[in-house]
């Protein structure tokens, strides 16, 4: 049985129009001989308002009611797609996540998958060619609705996909592919053809909207091919895939920006063991990110911290830091929250030098002033002010020939 996965994003759902389109795509797999899974997201703006309404009505809204409310959004677009394709003829059924037997671990509004009852699913296909899947949720243990967190249907979908050994796995967007970087803000940005799922997994860390980071990391362990495109045009988009030969040609395929960004700076801590644990311990258990670090050398026993953790966690973070000032020598804690991080991302930096040279060299003929850096075997990310973001994408999208590349990439926010 060939199986193709093809997942459909909330401005892909949003009404009937945009539905009959979706369908288009559907049969022309049909038209092939496969079976289909259609792993859906709830219509545009539906989930924003359930969430509106739970406030409404709850000060503290319980996680796991919320889960409750918030999947519904999925499963009116799942029963609406279902009866569209029964009309025109077509065996399909809906199917909710607990239904599926998506078992999840038990962590309210972002729950990661932990198994899929394929022979329940392959059950279901030998009697429908249309499998319509509600994307974003599962059920755990205790048989309690669970979501995936946001952008969770890309990995409902490539998860269905590996568990199904499914021939592809297609996720339909309002965006065409993978661009070099975000077109809004470098009208030379290019779509790339064929990018792979490390290049990909760097610029879903730095924010890059295109696919949910959770579900690249699937489609690499289990070697799922996945092709994102448009929901709107026939073109092909970009294929995520295994690094092939031929892929580390190019230097850098992509430069990426992430402005939920915020820095932290401990002033004259302890330069002594275990200073760095008691720092960054609580701050772990509070579930905060940390990214960037950076550490001064020592001056008679003390050194400044300096760190970077999303915008969002900057108070949070601020409130720890500020409890145990005493505890590791802290006399003061700077912070800034008008950062942003932009890398430089690609395979190809594996084996060739002089990448940073460039980078800085471009910046520093703009007077760009760099704040932090760090490093990975194919990203190079920089801290800046954030009022220097657009022209540092510029700038180095222009110094990397991206613009002018053969073999195009993306970095969009969808």
């Amino acid at each position: 049985m060939r199986i193709v996965v093809q997942k459909f994003g909330g401005t892909s759902v949003a009404n009937l129009e945009c539905m009959r389109q979706v369908m288009a795509k559907n049969q022309k797999v049909l038209d092939q001989g496969a079976k289909l899974v259609v792993v859906l997201s709830a219509m545009a703006g539906e989930t924003n308002r359930l969430l509106g309404m739970a406030k409404q009505w709850s000060t503290r809204p319980d996680p796991w009611e919320m889960d409750a409310l918030v999947a519904t959004g999925e499963q009116v677009s799942v029963a609406l797609f279902a009866m569209l394709l029964k009309d025109h003829g077509i065996r399909a059924r809906s199917v909710l996540g607990h239904q599926a037997e998506i078992l999840t671990d038990c962590s309210a509004g972002r729950a990661r998958i932990l198994g899929i009852n394929t022979e329940r699913l392959m059950e279901l296909l030998e009697k429908h060619d249309v499998l319509v899947v509600a994307g974003f949720q599962g059920c755990d243990i205790r048989q309690r609705i669970t979501t995936l967190g946001r952008g969770g249907s890309d990995t409902s979908a490539v998860a269905m996909a590996a568990a199904l050994h499914a021939d592809l796995c297609e996720i339909f967007t309002d965006v065409d592919g993978v661009y070099t970087t975000d077109p809004n803000i470098c009208p030379k940005a290019r779509k790339i053809n064929r990018i792979t799922y490390d290049e990909m997994l760097e610029m879903a860390s730095m924010g890059a909207k295109v696919l949910q980071i959770r579900s690249v990391q699937f489609a690499k362990k289990y070697s799922v091919p996945v092709h994102v495109r448009s929901t709107f045009s026939d073109e092909p988009g970009t294929i995520v895939t295994k690094e092939e030969e031929g892929m580390e040609e190019a230097l850098v395929s992509s430069i990426a920006y992430d402005k939920d960004q915020a820095r932290v700076t401990l002033m004259d801590v302890y330069d002594e063991p275990g200073v760095a644990a008691t720092i960054f311990a609580p701050i772990s258990d509070a579930d905060i990110v940390v990214d960037m670090i950076v550490q001064n050398p020592s001056r008679e026993g003390r050194t400044d911290m300096t760190f970077t953790v999303p915008r969002g966690d900057l108070d949070g973070t601020i409130r720890i830091l500020e409890r145990m000032k005493t505890e590791i020598g802290a006399p003061a804690v700077v912070s800034d929250a008008h950062v942003s991080k932009v890398s430089i991302i690609g395979v190809g930096m594996r084996n060739h030098s002089g990448v940073a040279a460039m980078a800085f060299t471009a910046l520093k003929n703009e007077s760009i002033n760099i704040l932090m850096i760090s490093t990975s075997e194919i990203k190079i990310s920089i801290l800046l002010d954030e009022k220097y973001t657009e022209l540092a994408v510029r700038t180095l999208h222009e110094a990397f020939g991206l613009d002018k590349a053969a073999t195009p990439t993306h970095c969009e926010q969808t």
